[in-house]
């Protein structure tokens, strides 16, 4: 249903731009099949995602996503021909390991790691190359229609909107691997999905956890579409990279903001030092990858 959300609203303002003339009949026409590959590879990473997630203790989730960082230095390295300078992949490295510290501060991910096998882990790091796989396609994408459309810059509406598109379908052709996931027999989810739209409106009967809707679920579709929205646009005059920087740093902060005693949560949590540590250590990673050099011949494509 979320997703469905986000392909109305997403090609609602296409359509709307598309009416003003923002976007142009030349950017409709940049090739569909790169969106369909997105769109392929962030289904797969969401379904492998939740698949991992749901054998995993919750202290390791996080620390194996920062992979993901990873694994985009690797593809935009093999597919947009980009070399990096030494502090580039150090900073890169340290924002990795600043988030790794501040999120498993006090979780006890150092004991939960040693009791998982192998299989979940390499399964939750595949999550996070095809999520990186996408998001290096979706810079190639902009950079291919800057050739393509002479210099203009490709609406990030354009790859929102056919992306999501693609996204919801193929999760559509997944729903039956998902529900299993979820313990939900595939003859039931039509009626599973009924309760939760009920619960996303707050109609009909009273069922648990459905406080504060509708107005908290559609907060944060908004909120979520408005940092989708900059992440790509973070994407397009940067690099996918960049924006993945970005939003490490967010992930300390929001750990931050959620230990503190909030709305229809509960009471608030105190930090340790490890936090700090890790935050500290964070922001010297992003101080250290966006320090001015001045690239030799060698390093004339980097990010």
């Amino acid at each position: 249903m979320v997703f469905g959300s986000y392909v109305l609203i997403y090609f609602t303002i296409l359509y709307t731009r598309r009416r003003l003339g923002i976007v142009t009949n030349e950017m409709m026409a940049v090739p569909k099949w790169r969106f369909a590959i997105i769109g392929f590879l962030e289904a797969i990473g969401v379904a492998t995602g939740m698949a991992a997630a749901a054998m995993l203790p919750g202290p390791v989730i996080p620390i194996l996503n920062q992979t993901f960082l990873v694994w985009q230095l690797l593809f935009a390295l093999l597919i947009l021909g980009k070399r990096f300078l030494l502090n580039q992949i150090a900073g890169c490295l340290l924002v990795a390991v600043g988030v790794v510290v501040a999120v498993s501060s006090g979780s006890g991910a150092d004991t939960t790691l040693s009791g998982i096998g192998f299989l979940w882990p390499a399964v939750l790091v595949a999550s996070a190359a095809f999520q990186a796989g996408a998001s290096i396609i979706k810079e190639f994408v902009f950079n291919d229609a800057a050739k393509r459309l002479e210099g203009k810059s490709l609406d990030i509406f354009v790859v929102n909107s056919f992306g999501s598109g693609f996204q919801a379908l193929f999760v559509f052709l997944l729903l039956p691997f998902l529900s299993n996931l979820k313990g939900i027999p595939f003859a039931s989810l039509p009626s599973y999905l009924k309760d939760g739209a009920g619960c996303f409106f707050n109609t009909g009967a009273k069922i648990s956890g459905c406080d504060g809707a509708p107005i908290l679920p559609l907060l944060y579709i908004a909120t979520n579409l408005a940092f989708n929205i900059s992440l790509l646009h973070l994407v397009k005059i940067s690099s996918a990279i960049v924006s993945s920087l970005a939003v490490m740093l967010s992930v300390p902060l929001s750990v931050y903001i959620m230990s503190k005693p909030l709305p229809y949560l509960p009471g608030g949590s105190s930090l340790s030092s490890n936090f700090t540590m890790g935050c500290i250590v964070l922001v010297l990673g992003l101080l250290l990858y966006n320090i001015p050099t001045t690239p030799t011949k060698q390093h004339t494509k980097t990010s």
